[in-house]
């Protein structure tokens, strides 16, 4: 037995797992190397090995959850490569324009693979999940708290930041009547958002936040803030303010960190996301001061765990006709990602906010309808149209 491999039992041990053993949560080593892999490299090593199949795990959700209630992930951040990066993240600016065309690998890797996984509706965010029995039906729920959070009629000009596939722009022209530009980086995306968008009142650009042009009544950030990094977070905000039009509105909706951080998880920023970093609640209220004021927030947290659970047994499900296209390691890529970042959220490590925001100096807003809504899962369309002055 190396070294590596008695360290790593003693480490796994404390938390209650086990090699080769026979629980859920216990993990199946196939290759060595993965001891000192995980144990010199952290995350990078454990996701690194699990997607070329050195090792396996029942419940990978579970074994995160023991990691990070324990500390022990806490702890790989005193790690060379994690300390690495989070100095050139202090130093330099990892979220500059010319990232873009990198961040859009992720979703153009094929919109078919994300149409299996996410379901009827192709919402790449947290579903809602309390009062909703499924995914699609929390789903739904989502798109209907977004329109009742920004209080949306058809006089709205509205603009959806990082629109995606295309769903949550379609949802607000064709049940609330208003007019949606919807943009994105990725041109597989946008590609599908038009055709999905087609008869509908929406436009989808393929544009940077940076580039945004007009004057919107309403705008929409969905599942776009982790993008943007903590260097960049005043400048969207100035530039959301700069177009929203007097007496408008914002909706965002993030992954969020408990305490300020510089860079995220150095598997998924390498795997998945490029230059993701999820933002803390004082990082976003250091960003607004002065631009907006605070009128709604909440946390769905809880909710993004089912969600990811429900995207990794919808991938594993479609995965024989997804395996004619994709190899092995993408499955396990996704896999991984779903259900490791599942663990995060259910050891309350990830959160998940909404927050409605207002321009300054404006009446404000009438949310209880929107908060209806969030309680009972029903429309406040449906209870109150008029859910705003």
């Amino acid at each position: 037995m190396n070294p590596y491999e008695i360290i790593a039992k003693k480490i796994l041990a404390s938390v209650d797992v086990q090699v080769d053993g026979s629980r859920p949560w216990d993990i199946q080593v196939r290759d060595e190397g993965f001891y000192r892999r995980a144990l010199l490299e952290g995350s990078m090593g454990l996701g690194e090995s699990y997607i070329s199949g050195d090792w396996d795990c029942a419940d990978l959700e579970e074994l995160v959850f023991r990691f990070v209630r324990s500390g022990i992930e806490g702890a790989a951040r005193l790690l060379p490569g994690r300390v690495a990066l989070d100095l050139m993240a202090r130093l330099v600016n990892r979220q500059p324009r010319s990232l873009g065309e990198k961040s859009a690998e992720h979703y153009n890797i094929d919109n078919d693979l994300f149409c299996a996984f996410l379901g009827k509706y192709k919402n790449y965010s947290c579903a809602m999940y309390d009062g909703a029995d499924d995914l699609d039906a929390a789903q739904l729920r989502k798109l209907e708290v977004i329109c009742d959070g920004l209080g949306l009629s058809p006089r709205d000009r509205v603009l959806d930041v990082g629109c995606g596939w295309g769903e949550i722009a379609h949802h607000m022209a064709s049940t609330r009547g208003c007019h949606v530009t919807g943009v994105s980086i990725s041109e597989a995306q946008v590609a599908y958002a038009r055709e999905r968008c087609r008869g509908v009142s929406v436009d989808v650009l393929q544009r940077d936040y940076r580039d945004i042009e007009g004057s919107y009544d309403k705008i929409a950030l969905i599942a776009m803030m982790s993008h943007v990094g903590h260097k960049n977070h005043r400048a969207l905000f100035a530039k959301l303010h700069r177009h929203l039009a007097p007496g408008g509105v914002v909706f965002i909706d993030t992954v969020g960190s408990n305490v300020s951080l510089v860079h995220g998880n150095p598997w998924i920023d390498k795997y998945v996301f490029p230059g993701i970093v999820f933002p803390s609640i004082a990082q976003i209220a250091r960003a607004i001061e002065g631009l907006f004021v605070v009128e709604s927030v909440q946390n769905w947290g809880p909710s993004y765990a089912k969600t990811l659970r429900a995207w990794n047994a919808n991938l594993q499900a479609s995965w024989p006709t997804l395996s004619a296209r994709h190899g092995e390691e993408t499955r396990r890529m996704f896999e991984f990602f779903f259900l490791t970042v599942a663990g995060f959220f259910r050891a309350r490590d990830f959160q998940n906010w909404t927050l409605v925001l207002s321009k300054r100096g404006v009446e404000q807003p009438r949310l209880h309808a929107a908060r209806a809504a969030a309680r009972d899962g029903t429309s406040a369309a449906m209870v109150e149209h008029a859910a705003w002055s």
